[in-house]
């Protein structure tokens, strides 16, 4: 590994350099519904007041996700702060899988394909039919396709989710026509037998999020798998019939089953495979739930066939759903770990087991297990099995108890850790929980700020992505909190919003000034880190906050 040059004019500070990562928490937009505005954090009001800081983006472009509509999460986040850069996340990363054919060599892949072909069973895709790329992309679609006819798998259905949101409002014609020629020459050329199976707009089945109806994923369910529903002999002739009798658009559209003789030509049975190929995870979570939990209440799904089944990703990595996924995260490799431990840097990572992972794994690039055995201390604190808005302090007392103990033993140089409650608390919607979560962090980081001031070290306080700060629905257009049943429709989903970045260094010789550069993302930490433990980043970095005078 290549050593990090020294700054000549930076003066090593006599304690640690400490990253605390307050996960979930950012600036709302909104005053109303904004979790982390109305707590009392008398730290972080402090931190703003006397300390340098800025705003860093954490979702979208700046974390590798197709488009600045696409929420940041934890897996992402952490990633693009141990590497320093960004890397190809979402479809970026699918359309690099399949350009490599990473994808087909996976060991998810070859289980559906092989499951196929044991059993001569179909291979079933349920996903949103179009090329808007924020969910899906229906090229994607057909590489899996193609390969799968290479590979032998004889019988494969379709079941479209219909867009209508992030393309034309009725441009679903535009994708099913093209598509049905493309299945026709497939057919024809490789003695396939691959049809449009079901469909429905994507606003009437399937693609629920957030918990808030569960009878869309119900409606869904029956049409796709047991192949229920209104009957017509292709998908055309549904959507055209539809729109006549409906006047939707085609997000709205209801469902249908494609049939021959009065039987659904594509139910999904016993020993079929199924892929999910959708690489955005908030419309994926339910589905792929009612596929894969034994434990299920929130409908009938009898008969429950069973399924090899997997998704195009991995849509929540703090709960590993799905179990399968095709597409792994990227490789990601020279990440500040491996600088800091090739310069004999000390290192400390911790979280409660509820984050463990994302300053661990996730920090390292994807990597399992330490870098260097001798530098490096993992430390685990178990997280409470109660849910999260019973006990939203969750373990930030205990983490913060062995940080401040690490701070004050000179063991270590560089310290990590984060904070899940603004993210885990955020999560379950109870905004009066929520606003005890980020209350319970700023007295952590009270705690944190006194250490580090008695040791003559650094803290750098920042987050991964918002969450807390945006705990009700608003309308787009007017910023409206959108009522349900007379309260305010919650909220239970990642932000948008950026981040903040607050320099706490009690002991800054002037070395850089006052103000931090602005319009960065959450990569830039990796090179702020590197340059508060008084190292040069490396060129290819993202560009840290610091501004130096000398």
């Amino acid at each position: 590994m290549e050593k990090l040059k020294r700054i000549e004019s930076f003066t090593p500070r006599r304690g640690p350099l400490v990253l605390a990562i307050m996960d979930g928490v950012g600036y709302g937009v909104y005053a109303e519904g904004d979790a982390v505005r109305s707590a009392l954090t008398p730290t972080l009001d402090w931190l703003h007041a006397h300390c340098p800081h800025t705003r860093l983006k954490a979702h979208g472009t700046a974390v590798g996700l197709p488009s600045d509509a696409d929420m940041g999460n934890s897996e992402v986040g952490h990633n693009a702060i141990g590497a320093g850069r960004v890397f190809d996340q979402g479809a970026r990363l699918v359309n690099r899988s399949i350009a490599t054919g990473a994808m087909f060599e996976g060991a998810v892949w070859k289980e559906l394909v092989e499951n196929c072909r044991r059993h001569h069973s179909a291979l079933h895709f349920i996903g949103l039919f179009s090329d808007g790329n924020v969910h899906s992309h229906i090229d994607h679609l057909k590489a899996m396709l193609r390969q799968a006819a290479q590979e032998g798998v004889r019988t494969a259905r379709i079941h479209a989710l219909l867009d209508g949101r992030d393309v034309g409002e009725t441009s679903a014609l535009e994708y099913v026509d093209p598509f049905e020629a493309f299945l026709k020459e497939l057919n024809a050329e490789t003695g396939v037998d691959y049809r449009i199976a079901s469909g429905g707009g994507r606003m009437f089945i399937t693609m629920d999020r957030y918990q808030a109806d569960w009878e869309m994923v119900r409606r869904g369910w029956e049409t796709h798998v047991h192949g229920k529903g209104r009957q017509f002999e292709s998908a055309r002739e549904a959507i055209v019939t539809l729109r006549k009798e409906t006047g939707a658009i085609d997000q709205d559209l209801p469902a249908f089953v494609i049939a021959e003789d009065g039987e659904p030509v594509g139910p999904i049975r016993d020993g079929d495979s199924v892929i999910y190929f959708n690489f955005r995870g908030d419309r994926a979570i339910e589905i792929t739930a009612a596929f894969e939990e034994d434990d299920f209440s929130h409908f009938d799904r009898s008969p429950r066939p069973k399924v090899k089944y997997a998704g195009m990703m991995e849509y929540d990595g703090d709960l590993h759903v799905p179990k399968k996924f095709l597409v792994t995260p990227p490789a990601i490799d020279r990440t500040v770990s491996e600088y800091l431990c090739a310069m004999r840097t000390r290192i400390l990572a911790i979280s409660e087991t509820q984050k463990y992972g994302h300053v661990t794994y996730f920090f390292n690039g994807n990597r399992s297990g330490k870098i260097d055995d001798a530098l490096e201390d993992y430390v685990e604190v178990p997280s409470d099995r109660v849910p999260f808005e019973e006990r939203p302090w969750m373990k930030g007392a205990e983490i913060t108890d062995k940080v401040v103990e690490a701070i004050g033993s000179g063991r270590y140089d560089f310290i990590r850790l984060n904070f899940p409650n603004g993210d885990m608390v955020g999560h379950t919607g109870v905004y009066q929980a929520a606003q005890v979560a980020v209350e319970t962090v700023d007295l952590c980081l009270g705690r944190l700020r006194a250490a580090i001031e008695a040791a003559g070290g650094v803290l750098v306080v920042s987050a991964d992505h918002g969450n807390a700060d945006d705990m009700f629905e608003h309308d787009k257009k007017t910023g409206a909190v959108r009522i349900e049943n007379g309260i305010p429709k919650v909220k239970t989903s990642h932000s948008l919003n950026p981040v903040p970045c607050l320099v706490f260094d009690p002991e800054n010789g002037g070395e850089y000034g006052p103000e931090l550069r602005d319009g960065l993302g959450i990569s830039s930490l990796a090179a702020t880190c590197m340059n508060l433990l008084g190292f040069e980043a490396p060129e290819d970095y993202d560009p840290g906050v610091l501004i130096f005078t000398r």
